[in-house]
């Protein structure tokens, strides 16, 4: 095990994501080794982990599978070429994926993460129209308080405003349509809230505004997780994907987050019964041994493309690491475990989990709780003049008491992995509303 760096100077060197750098280094967190649903410090002090890392870690940490298929694979070959090359893995996993995806998603592109997962299906949209001799389908349609990654698309599409304001007009012709957060009918629902299904008409609007035959596709997160775990309104996704059927207009569901068990189902499509065009994924795909993301294609689509000459190269687009054979391992070794009844364990908990979620209600700066399968946000009172400083206190108080947790803003957001027992649940909650209690 690495010792931990000696003095804040030790530290500098790692420009640290999506974090408050100086506010970290003058009191790190580390974190040192895990095991299945437990980090431990490297000072010995052991952690239950109420995210599943990023929500990534879904089987539990160090799972002797994929660390066994993992090594196996780097000592027989450590890298494959992907582009006019591949390797066996890269089959069986795209297969293996295919299995469990929703009817009609037949096909599936690797990439790295789930910000290269989300610029890959919007180029892919754009594509597909301008093969089908529809190119002036340019347009892309994200949603407020939306997450879609890093890359140039997904902030593009993204509707979060910090995201965004740092870098400018980024992409253009992109638009939004308006979010489904409806505190004031929907506060404390339990499952999905009723309210709101008519949000999606605002797509209609854009519609309006720009011409169908101008827009590519919407992009949407079926359960919307940083911004503050938003479930979708009953009804809401249906009618987008009518919407988008009537007007031509590709329907993007981004899984990263809801892929791979969350939700109690492989993906949240088929929780939801909502078959999108593309799905993106990542984290849980791999169980985050090895980074890897992927976009799942409808036939259709895939068909398009293969209408060209035969010697073609159909999609003008790739990654080194695409398919990497090390990462394809890793997500062979943790498909299988999810096969063997980890979603159907997850689905089982959830009521648990969703009791557990709103027996918080009443307690101290609580002024909402939101939860689906095994995915909660617990929303504070914002202090005053002092937004999301409630939540960041929150965090840093729950690592102190040996438990991880996530916050957005003054939103305790909770995904942990799908292994999760009764006992551990107990423990996350006591935990959290001993916090709440004595938060200022």
């Amino acid at each position: 095990m690495s010792a931990q760096p000696a003095d804040r100077a030790a530290l500098e060197a790692f420009w640290m994501p999506f974090t408050a750098n100086r506010q970290f280094k003058a009191a790190p967190r580390l974190l040192a080794r895990a095991e299945g649903m437990h980090y431990w410090t490297p000072d010995g002090r052991q952690v239950l982990d109420g995210v599943a890392g990023l929500w990534c870690v879904n089987a539990g940490h160090g799972r002797r599978e994929i660390t066994e298929a993992v090594s196996k694979q780097i000592a027989a070959m450590d890298y494959a070429p992907p582009f006019q090359m591949g390797h066996p893995l890269a089959f069986e996993l795209a297969n293996a994926i295919v299995g469990i995806a929703p009817p009609g998603i037949d096909h599936v592109f690797f990439t790295n993460s789930g910000s290269e997962s989300v610029d890959t299906a919007l180029k892919i949209a754009l594509a597909w129209h301008r093969v089908r001799g529809d190119g002036t389908r340019t347009r892309l349609i994200g949603r407020e308080r939306g997450y879609h990654g890093v890359g140039f698309g997904g902030i593009s599409v993204g509707g979060m405003v910090n995201n965004r304001k740092y870098f400018g007009a980024l992409l253009p012709g992109v638009d939004h349509i308006r979010h489904t957060h409806d505190p004031a009918r929907n506060l404390f629902s339990r499952g999905l809230p009723g309210h709101g299904a008519e949000c999606a008409d605002d797509l209609e609007r854009l519609v309006a505004l720009h011409d169908a035959s101008t827009i590519a596709a919407v992009i949407v997160e079926p359960i919307a997780g940083s911004t503050g775990v938003l479930l979708p309104p009953v009804g809401y996704l249906q009618r987008l994907r009518d919407i988008c059927t009537k007007h031509g207009i590709l329907l993007i569901f981004d899984e990263v987050i809801t892929g791979f068990g969350r939700t109690g189902s492989a993906f949240a499509a088929q929780e939801f019964g909502v078959v999108p065009d593309l799905i993106t994924c990542a984290k849980g795909i791999s169980n985050g041994a090895v980074p890897m993301g992927a976009v799942l294609v409808k036939g259709a689509i895939y068909d398009t493309f293969m209408s060209g000459p035969e010697g073609s190269i159909e999609l003008f687009h790739g990654y080194t690491f695409s398919a990497h054979p090390v990462a394809c391992a890793a997500a062979l070794a943790t498909q299988r475990i999810y096969r063997a009844g980890l979603f159907e364990q997850a689905r089982a908990m959830a009521p648990y989990w969703s009791d557990a979620v709103h027996a918080l209600k009443g307690r101290r700066h609580v002024v909402d709780l939101r939860a689906y399968g095994l995915v909660a946000g617990i929303e504070l009172e914002p202090r005053p003049q002092a937004p999301g400083a409630r939540g960041y206190e929150a965090m840093v108080a729950a690592f102190e008491a040996g438990l991880l947790v996530r916050t957005t803003g003054d939103t305790i957001a909770l995904s942990p992995p799908l292994i999760i027992e009764r006992s551990q649940v107990d423990r996350i909650f006591e935990t959290i509303a001993a916090i709440l209690d004595r938060l200022p």
